[in-house]
């Protein structure tokens, strides 16, 4: 029983473990129960969409991402004439800390000037509020988007051709003829900063913004395990051969379709580079002290004095600034040490 644990801390640990338990079996019987789902549609929230550009309120300096109570989006559809949309064309996305049930709704087919007057917010692309947004709103866009964008794309069985029809939380699809199931997918992607000795390696590709230098990033190929596509694309990238890697952390990417984003630090054998032009566009070694000053530059910073551009990083939502950061601060214990 949780009443025999004496410490505050543990108690404090074993309420919010049972607390997530209690979460994680709440959204397990809505995505396998429809009957279910449909009354947790009734008294959930929404997060609203627009041709996949998500709902944003802005106040002051600071954004936030609204959730719309079913009865208020009730309403608001009940407005726009012959709307076809209902709220079980929506895709689960999480629950509360009390367990209301949390849903993505793409309002697509309606005017969106009216819609943002009457919902009092703006739908803004999703690459500009990802980066306004932070903690669990953030989250909550990434998956609802992710969610929504699979079943607009996956509405036809690939054996038969036959329409496939998504279940009320929307974590499958049916085909309506062979009963073939489809479930939304992600593609593996490794991305891993390589070092030698006291410097790291950072890119830029001709499709990057200006300025802009990251983490060696690749697509996992069929049969590869993850060790195997970091050796090979640090080989393809860059002409270098990996001495040791190890996992740091990973993160869903939406763009510019799902991905399993899975972080990693490497150690280069030597530190000749031999780059591939048809790959990456620049790729050099940085010290800590240059990546320290790249991490203080802002997105898109203007051209300096001599019409240069300075080198800037991922901002804070993206796994590569993770990888940097993770990178800064062990070179700075090292330091200490020595």
């Amino acid at each position: 029983m949780f009443s025999a644990v004496r410490s505050p801390t543990r108690s404090l640990y074993v309420r919010w473990c049972s607390s997530y338990i209690k979460q994680t079996r709440f959204l397990f019987e809505l995505k396998e129960n429809d009957d279910i789902c449909r009354q947790a549609l009734k008294s959930g929230s929404f997060y609203l969409f627009h041709k996949l550009s998500p709902l944003v309120r802005k106040s002051d300096s600071s954004y936030c991402v609204p959730l719309i109570s079913s009865s208020e989006l009730l309403n608001t559809l009940s407005q726009h004439g012959k709307c076809k949309l209902t709220l079980e064309d929506s895709v689960l996305v999480g629950c509360s800390d009390s367990c209301t049930a949390e849903f993505a709704l793409d309002l697509g087919s309606l005017e969106q000037s009216n819609l943002e007057n009457e919902l009092s917010g703006k739908f803004t692309d999703f690459r500009k509020a990802i980066v306004k947004i932070d903690g669990k709103d953030g989250s909550m866009l990434s998956r609802g988007q992710a969610l929504l964008r699979w079943h607009e794309n996956n509405q036809y069985c690939s054996k038969s051709g036959k329409p496939t029809q998504k279940n009320v939380s929307g974590s499958k699809r049916v085909c309506s003829s062979n009963g073939m199931i489809y479930y939304p997918q992600m593609s593996p992607v490794i991305i891993t900063l390589v070092s030698c000795g006291n410097r790291c390696l950072l890119a830029h590709q001709e499709t990057f913004p200006p300025g802009m230098y990251t983490a060696l990033a690749g697509f996992c190929e069929i049969g590869e395990t993850l060790e195997e596509t970091i050796r090979r694309e640090v080989a393809e990238e860059v002409g270098l051969e990996v001495d040791t890697l190890r996992y740091s952390a990973s993160q869903h990417w939406p763009f510019p379709n799902s991905s399993l984003m899975v972080a990693c630090q490497a150690t280069a054998k030597d530190d000749k580079l031999n780059i591939n032009r048809e790959e990456l566009q620049d790729a050099r070694w940085f010290s800590l002290d240059e990546v320290i000053e790249a991490l203080q530059v802002n997105m898109l910073p203007p051209k300096m004095a001599d019409g240069t551009i300075p080198v800037w990083v991922p901002p804070r939502f993206a796994i590569a600034h993770h990888l940097i950061q993770e990178w800064v601060q062990e070179q700075k214990t090292q330091l200490k040490v020595k």
